[in-house]
């Protein structure tokens, strides 16, 4: 059954407009956004879709395929109840407190973006209600302004303290572009990342990320602990981003031996992403593809947050006929790789490399063809 059949037998009638909002994989720049780093992402063909009608109160009402299950809420005052649903509300939550009226809408809403894989499936379905609240609203807001009131949501409703890459990759993409962010002011700029010969595949492992959330607590207070101990030297330094390789590698033997592993890492994690960037720029994807090598190997030795999934699956990848680079992307421990490769090999990759993965591991894990896409949209149904 598809969504127009969907939205007629849950809600009769027809639809009159649509929002989709992809998800997104960052290419480059890993756990330096709480470091004031930069980030690469790019949006993916993966993407939320919400079929929807305007209402004349301030309900919301949707319907999802996945959870089974038609939830609403008042836009006027929503409260958390721990489903899937509160990322609507949180959303509705931060445009009541700028002041704006909601008028609320009613629809089915599907997604193929996976959940809790890193690929930023809540980003993308917050993003997609936000573009809903405004157009049934009459509320203009630019990609930017719809990325930071997102943040606010999930920071402030739903109480993770994510930064801003999600959202913004989210909202801000354009098709055939990579998304330079600047974590330190938010400044982007469109990178031209068009794959003629060459395409993106994304690898979701299926192993739980157990892990990650006690270790990027961990790993967040280590990076403090290192630029605390730095400053000393280095009083100029905000934040690790103002610490350059060279700094680095004079007061290295300062840090706990430990804390200069991580500290390594982001370092050199800044100074490769902005490598990476001029690879493309350059046109040179062999040089791209060696920084994204070379950023899995920091991840894996200097953070350690990859795992054994991650690892095997990178290092099969990059064994392959016509891969150029592979590696983890997101905050580890499970979740997904990024490989650049040529697109005569991607799908007989994939299938070897799910193949060889699930007599490894015993997981059956996916994989998905992917370019890069636009931010959400909403078009007229």
């Amino acid at each position: 059954m598809n969504l127009e059949q969907l939205f007629a037998q849950q809600f009769g009638g027809a639809p009159s407009f649509a929002v989709r909002s992809p998800g997104r994989v960052n290419l480059i720049g890993e756990h330096v956004d709480y470091n004031d780093g930069f980030v690469l992402p790019m949006a993916l063909s993966l993407q939320t879709d919400l079929l929807l009608r305007e209402r004349d109160d301030e309900q919301v009402i949707l319907y999802s395929p996945i959870f089974g299950e038609k939830s609403e809420f008042c836009a006027l005052s929503p409260e958390k109840s721990g489903s899937w649903l509160d990322y609507a509300r949180a959303v509705a939550h931060v445009l009541r407190a700028q002041g704006h009226k909601l008028r609320g809408f009613e629809g089915v809403v599907t997604s193929d973006v996976p959940l809790a894989s890193g690929l930023s499936s809540s980003a993308s379905f917050e993003v997609g209600v936000a573009l809903a609240f405004c157009h049934t609203s009459n509320i203009e807001k630019s990609p930017d302004e719809i990325a930071r009131l997102c943040q606010k949501a999930e920071n402030e409703f739903i109480g993770v303290n994510c930064g801003i890459m999600d959202q913004m990759a989210v909202a801000a993409c354009r098709k055939n572009h990579a998304l330079l962010l600047d974590c330190r002011d938010h400044s982007m700029r469109q990178v031209p990342f068009v794959l003629e010969n060459h395409a993106v595949v994304v690898t979701d492992s299926a192993a739980p990320r157990e892990l990650a959330s006690s270790a990027y607590n961990e790993r967040r207070a280590q990076c403090e602990n290192g630029l605390a101990t730095l400053q000393k030297f280095l009083p100029h330094a905000r934040s690790l981003r103002d610490v350059s390789p060279a700094d680095f590698a004079r007061f290295e033997g300062e840090l706990e031996p430990t804390v200069a592993r991580r500290v390594r890492h982001i370092v050199s994690e800044i100074a490769r992403t902005q490598s990476a960037v001029a690879a493309l720029e350059n046109g040179d994807l062999a040089s791209f593809g060696a920084k994204m090598n070379e950023s899995h190997l920091s991840l894996r030795d200097d953070y350690a947050v990859s795992s054994r999934e991650l690892d095997f699956l990178t290092d099969f990848a990059r064994r392959f006929e016509g891969v150029l680079g592979s590696r983890m992307t997101g905050a580890g421990f499970g979740g997904c790789t990024v490989t650049l490769v040529e697109k005569s090999s991607a799908q007989k990759l994939i299938d070897a490399k799910i193949a060889a993965y699930k007599d490894a591991t015993g997981r059956e894990a996916r994989a998905w063809i992917c370019e890069a896409q636009d931010g959400a949209s909403v078009s007229p149904v």
